[in-house]
């Protein structure tokens, strides 16, 4: 980062910390336009993790199309040229707003687990969590839910015909895009997995080399596939060729899944979580993720101190407890809700989040001692976000992921797709950290259809004067991202300034407060670590935040991307109402 950057972006978190929480968590009013708002957004905003993906959208918007076709044209093109990220081989959320009804959607497209995934096919002869299997291959691969996502959304909300939407995703996978140095540098890190698999080796190796910045990568197998979704929707990919392929590859390789599996997918519509913090209407993710019942029980915690009215440590320590606290109930109470019965109810009420607060002590750090202290994975690469409003008003906002860099690293021949590796999101071994060092317990554990617990939190928030649309990849590192953007839309940041904000997080276990180089000075390190806090405060950048804001007054849009994402981009295209 440029050192001017640095230190504006270390202002900002400054900033975006000087807050003062005092509201209990509410129902969220309904938020109407005063007199002097505008009615309807100028045009359409779009902030995605790649430019072609950005652009997809605006065609789509162009053709006559809303946000929620919008969003299948960004969401399949993102498939196609951020494999390490996200694919039809994975899974997602939707959460989607209806300006004609005013109707908030949450659409879990999670992947679900087979019938054969069970605890003990994880495990080693030992007992202990068998890693490979459990984030590599077949083995590790959930049912992916993202195609039947994008037939759901363009059906039920969008205003073309799939075939028309997913257009600019099947001419990108056909004539190929020019590989960037994430791709290149994700495949090395993954190349001894990924080149066990022969369908792998005939998309990345298909000229004898790995991927290199510069090239062009063509995925006609993909193409194909994303044609066959197109052309008979669901049946396109969970019946056919595609599945067949599918149920031959994961067989082949020594994984078990059934053709009922493939077919009896569905995506769910969930109600959104909502709740109030100051002045905005906050709406946000459900369970299976655990962000939005996270966020709303750290901001409850905050709201008991001033936070402006206290030093740098102070407030930085005030935060990482309630992360802490926060982290730790999604490890011990969350899980699907078709599966599990979650006291939702209390961990999100004011009497709880007062109860947690009279255990943070004002400055001492609260041990997390059953695990060991390392720090934790970095997951900057992993899942993909993007945010949209058109000018209608419908908002969207949606994060997509296969989970670990290039998923289970398995393309299923003839098909292009990529399988996930989204077993790992369960507690295959209770109490055993995952990949990104959270654990889980019984609540988490796989059971055949069951979603994993995902940190995937899409949200809007809203106030008298303004909405915006925000979300972030990232891993357990996705929670506290979209907090500390909540934070800095509420001080007055605009778009970019939301989404270049510098980083801190607290998951419970490992017991370290980790952080941007350059988001704490040395003195606030210090003071941190007096208070018994292991802190890292010199990590790489992370996570790849992407938002888009609407401010009422002025009637004006703004689009941010994450400037630690060179490929992203966010666009506003001024133009008349889409309907």
């Amino acid at each position: 980062m440029h050192p001017a950057l640095r230190a504006l972006s270390t202002s900002l978190l400054s900033a975006c910390l000087l807050f003062t929480a005092t509201l209990p968590l509410q129902a969220a009013p309904k938020t109407t336009p005063t007199a002097a708002s505008a009615a309807r957004p100028p045009g359409t905003a779009i902030a995605s993790a790649h430019a072609l993906a950005t652009d997809a959208g605006l065609e789509i918007i162009r053709a006559g199309g809303n946000a929620f076709d919008a969003a299948v044209a960004v969401s399949a093109a993102l498939a196609v040229v951020e494999p390490i990220s996200s694919g039809i081989g994975g899974g997602g959320f939707f959460l989607l707003h209806d300006a004609k009804s005013g109707k908030d959607i949450f659409v879990d497209a999670r992947e679900t687990a087979p019938a054969s995934a069970t605890p003990a096919a994880f495990l080693d002869e030992k007992g202990e969590l068998n890693r490979d299997r459990a984030t590599n291959g077949p083995w590790s691969a959930g049912i992916p839910g993202l195609p039947a996502a994008l037939v759901h959304v363009a059906k039920k909300y969008g205003r073309l015909p799939l075939k028309t939407s997913l257009q600019p995703a099947i001419r990108i996978a056909r004539e190929g895009f020019e590989i960037y140095p994430r791709l290149e540098r994700g495949y090395g890190s993954r190349r001894q997995v990924m080149e066990r698999y022969r369908g792998t080796r005939e998309v990345f190796l298909a000229d004898g080399t790995p991927p290199t910045a510069g090239e062009i990568l063509k995925q006609p197998d993909l193409a194909r596939t994303l044609e066959l979704l197109a052309e008979k929707g669901f049946d396109g990919f969970y019946r056919g060729e595609v599945a067949s392929k599918l149920l031959a590859a994961v067989k082949e390789e020594g994984g078990q899944w059934r053709a009922d599996e493939l077919t009896g997918y569905r995506v769910k519509e969930r109600e959104p979580l909502r709740f109030q913090y100051r002045d905005w209407a906050i709406t946000t993710a459900p369970p299976p993720s655990s962000g939005g019942v996270a966020i709303a029980e750290m901001l409850q915690m905050l709201s008991g101190w001033d936070l402006t009215k206290l030093d740098a440590a102070q407030r930085t320590h005030l935060i990482a407890e309630a992360m802490r606290r926060a982290f730790r109930d999604r490890t011990i109470y969350l899980g699907d809700p078709d599966f599990v019965k979650m006291p939702l109810a209390r961990l999100t009420s004011s009497d709880y989040a007062a109860g947690l607060r009279a255990t943070i002590h004002p400055s001492k750090a609260t041990p997390s001692d059953l695990l060991p202290g390392q720090p934790a994975p970095l997951e900057d690469d992993e899942t993909t976000h993007f945010s949209i409003i058109d000018a209608n008003g419908n908002r969207v906002s949606v994060t997509q992921t296969v989970n670990l860099l290039y998923g289970s690293g398995m393309v299923v021949p003839g098909t292009g797709v990529l399988l996930n590796n989204e077993m790992d999101d369960f507690a295959l071994r209770p109490g055993t950290p995952n990949a990104f060092g959270v654990m889980g317990f019984a609540a988490n554990a796989p059971e055949p259809g069951k979603r994993m617990l995902s940190s995937m939190t899409p949200s809007f928030i809203e106030s008298r004067d303004k909405i915006a649309v925000v979300g972030a990849p990232g891993g357990s590192r996705i929670i506290t991202e979209v907090l500390l953007g909540i934070l800095g839309y509420d001080w007055g940041l605009d778009a970019q300034g939301v989404a270049a904000l510098p980083r801190i997080h607290h998951q419970w276990m490992p017991d370290v407060i980790s952080a941007e180089k350059g988001a704490l000075d040395a003195e606030t390190v210090a003071a941190l670590e007096a208070m018994g806090h292991k802190v890292n405060a010199g990590e790489n950048p992370w996570g790849n935040l992407q938002t888009v804001s609407w401010d009422k007054r002025s009637n004006t849009l703004e689009a941010g991307t994450d400037p630690r994402n060179p490929v992203g981009k966010a666009a506003v295209v001024e133009s008349a109402p889409v309907r």
